[in-house]
């Protein structure tokens, strides 16, 4: 049986998100803070992680990030009272795979983590190891270095990367990477994803200007070359 972790301090949304899973064949371990939550999940790895953003001890911006430092392919769909689109974008930076809007409809929860754990399971295996020239990439460590340096990617620009290395050598576009990497049906614009293969041309490519590794291609999208 498929365990989700429940992370949520309020004792009658944790009734309503265990009754909510439960009655829909999954098992279900609550954790009343930050902390207990990731004792949880180091204590055996749920399927996904339902994730209330203001905890006692541990807040949970900081847990979503740790949860993604160790586990990045781990769904984390996240609860919030804030509508914010500048939260969003940094759930999006710390690794979040989904965002939903207290008071939330139980279906749609129910609808987005199912999305998010389907995406995660489609999602074609990497080697933990990854070369590209005189870069390394160890995606369980989520470290990066060239030529020996460490370089720093952002959570989220460690997931498009991986998914363009599950993907080499195919067209993805814009729209498709919002959808697999993101996961968010109503996200500001697919600008966020050019903005992400900039930062990784910045970071990653010797001449920026002239990709080798991430390339456009007009009008469709981009494509990754190792």
């Amino acid at each position: 049986m498929e365990k989700i972790l429940v992370v949520e301090d309020d004792r009658a949304v944790q009734k309503a998100l265990t009754r909510l899973f439960v009655s829909n064949g999954y098992g279900v371990e609550i954790a009343q803070n930050g902390n207990a939550g990731m004792e949880s999940f180091a204590a055996g790895a749920p399927s996904a992680v339902v994730l209330d953003l203001r905890l006692p001890g541990m807040q949970g911006q900081e847990v979503c990030k740790e949860i993604k430092s160790r586990a990045p392919s781990l769904p984390v769909v996240v609860l919030s009272a804030s509508t914010d689109v500048v939260d969003k974008v940094l759930l999006l930076e710390i690794g979040a795979d989904d965002y939903v809007t207290k008071p939330f409809s139980p279906r749609e929860l129910l609808a987005r983590v199912r999305a998010s754990m389907r995406r995660a399971s489609r999602m074609p295996g990497v080697p933990e190891v990854f070369t590209i020239g005189d870069i390394t990439v160890n995606f369980t460590k989520m470290e990066l270095t060239q030529a020996g340096k460490p370089i720093a990617l952002t959570a989220q620009e460690f997931k498009v990367l991986k998914f363009f290395v599950q993907n080499q050598d195919r067209v993805i576009s814009r729209d498709e990477l919002l959808n697999e990497v993101w996961g968010y049906q109503s996200y500001p614009s697919t600008r966020t994803v050019d903005n992400h293969i900039l930062r990784l041309r910045q970071k990653l490519e010797k001449d920026p200007a002239h990709p080798l590794h991430f390339k456009t291609v007009h009008g469709s999208g981009y494509k990754f070359v190792r």
